[in-house]
């Protein structure tokens, strides 16, 4: 008899994404791995665009989802908006997941909540990454951001790519085969790996194994990160065919 896991995911209302990739991975891993299922829960946050004062706002509304899917008694939630996070300042997503998982104790469906944020941070240093490059949809300032929230937990970042899109809904849009293009533009010469979407709403996941062939270098995104987090969570073996070195089985 298979194994059942409710996945809780915490969105931007405008995200198209993280509700394509992340459960596409965990398919991909069902095709192989047949004694687990998944299925996927979403709560809302609002948010249109991409800056911090609507970022700000929207993760007040984190709480909120966190009780709604905790009614579910999902086996783990995942706060899906990586700059959302960041722009809090350094370690807001150990603040904001420790929150989060009181709100669902406090409801009666106690549940471990992760974020993208800290999933990523996770995840580069779990592949022993110490300098990396990146690929951001975001305006340059919220772009630095993100350089900055990594940078403090003492990853080096030596060059970045920003698509400028501050529209989010326009973000949900990219081709993700567009980044085997993009990432012939950015410096990794330096890097020990590439994060190729460090945004869950950017499309990449089709991309992600042809840019590390391409490159031959680790190649990672929020989304796979994320993913990673959640199987560990659970207690899972982290291996995801065709999704980059992060999810091949050896972490």
């Amino acid at each position: 008899m298979s194994k059942h896991y409710r996945i809780g995911l915490i969105v931007p209302s405008s995200n198209t994404t993280m509700e394509t990739e992340i459960p596409m991975m965990l398919q991909w891993r069902m095709k192989q791995i047949q004694e687990e299922t998944f299925t996927f829960h979403s709560s809302r946050m609002r948010m249109m665009h991409v800056n911090p004062e609507e970022l700000k706002a929207m993760d007040v509304e984190s709480d909120r989802c966190a009780v709604e899917l905790s009614d579910a008694r999902c086996d783990v939630l995942a706060y899906a908006c990586l700059v959302a996070i960041m722009c809090q300042g350094p370690g807001y997503h150990k603040t904001s997941e420790e929150r989060l998982s009181k709100r669902t104790v406090e409801n009666g469906g106690a549940a471990p909540v992760i974020s993208s944020a800290g999933a990523l941070v996770d995840g580069i240093h779990t592949i022993g990454a110490k300098k990396i490059a990146l690929i951001a949809p975001y305006m340059k300032p919220l772009t630095n951001t993100v350089i900055e929230y990594i940078t403090s937990s003492d990853i080096e970042v030596t060059d970045s790519i920003s698509l400028e899109i501050p529209d989010n809904l326009e973000v949900g849009r990219q081709d993700p085969m567009n980044l085997l293009e993009i990432v012939k533009r950015l410096d990794h010469s330096q890097a020990d790996a590439v994060v190729l979407s460090a945004c869950v709403q950017m499309p990449s996941l089709a991309a992600i194994q042809k840019v590390e062939d391409q490159i031959g270098k680790p190649v990672l995104s929020a989304a796979t990160s994320t993913v990673y987090k959640i199987l560990k969570t659970l207690n899972l073996k982290a291996v995801v065919p065709n999704a980059g070195h992060l999810l091949s089985g050896k972490y």
